[in-house]
């Protein structure tokens, strides 16, 4: 829902959107309703149900002509003309808007020994439950929040059918950025040619340590079938 009243100058019913507050002036009042004249292409209408929250049997009982009323946008179309307005204040947030992960802002409206109840503009207050306020335990929800306090805090399930919003502080802590790896400086050329040089002479060295367990594991062969030969020869004599 806008704040800001948008009627500075003519409007387009193409650039209308729902939700938009607008200054208007009653400028006919018929049984269903009255029309409004907001800055636009045609004036809008104001049906009788629209009026206010409560029932209404004749639309003099709360609007007269010429008297300047705050209006906001119900609906458009844009190929016809029609803007449909409505007197009473519409939801910040509507049941199709509420998106689990989304983060919200509220004021509490009351406490109660489980949790908390918000305001976050929706149909129904949203629910904080005692272990969703804060990492540690916490015995009393009064210990961390008190009526009317503006808080902040993360949807962590919306269930249209039950008209229930499940809300979280501590799950605003829950996201940690990932460290950054640094990046690696490129190598000069003097170090690139030092480093092949490195891996060249690891790789001669190993072969010339291969060669050499193999030379003395064939020595220590020989050597094994000449004392062999020999303690045969002493044998036979």
């Amino acid at each position: 829902m806008s704040d800001d009243v948008t009627n500075t100058g003519p409007a387009r019913v193409a650039d209308l959107r729902p939700k938009t507050q607008l200054l208007g002036k009653i400028k006919k009042i018929e049984l269903f309703g009255a029309f409004v004249d907001v800055g636009a292409e045609k004036d809008g209408l104001l049906h009788i149900s629209q009026l206010r929250k409560e029932p209404t049997n004749r639309v003099e009982d709360v609007v007269s002509l010429g008297q300047e009323v705050t209006v906001w946008v119900r609906k458009t179309d844009a190929s016809t003309g029609r803007i449909d307005l409505t007197m009473i204040e519409p939801l910040k947030l509507d049941w199709d808007e509420i998106k689990t992960g989304m983060i919200v802002k509220g004021k509490v409206g009351k406490l109660e020994k489980f949790g908390a109840f918000v305001d976050i503009g929706a149909e129904r207050a949203a629910f904080i439950h005692v272990r969703e306020m804060m990492g540690g335990r916490v015995d009393d929800p009064s210990e961390v929040l008190k009526v009317g306090q503006e808080v902040e805090a993360k949807v962590i399930a919306a269930d249209r059918k039950k008209r229930r919003i499940d809300l979280s502080i501590k799950a605003l802590d829950d996201f940690t950025p990932e460290e950054e790896e640094p990046e690696e400086r490129p190598l000069t050329a003097m170090e690139l040619a030092l480093r092949q040089a490195m891996k060249s002479e690891r790789g001669f060295g190993g072969a010339e340590a291969r060669r050499r367990k193999k030379s003395k594991a064939d020595r220590g062969d020989l050597e094994a079938v000449f004392e062999r030969t020999r303690r045969q020869h002493v044998a036979n004599k």
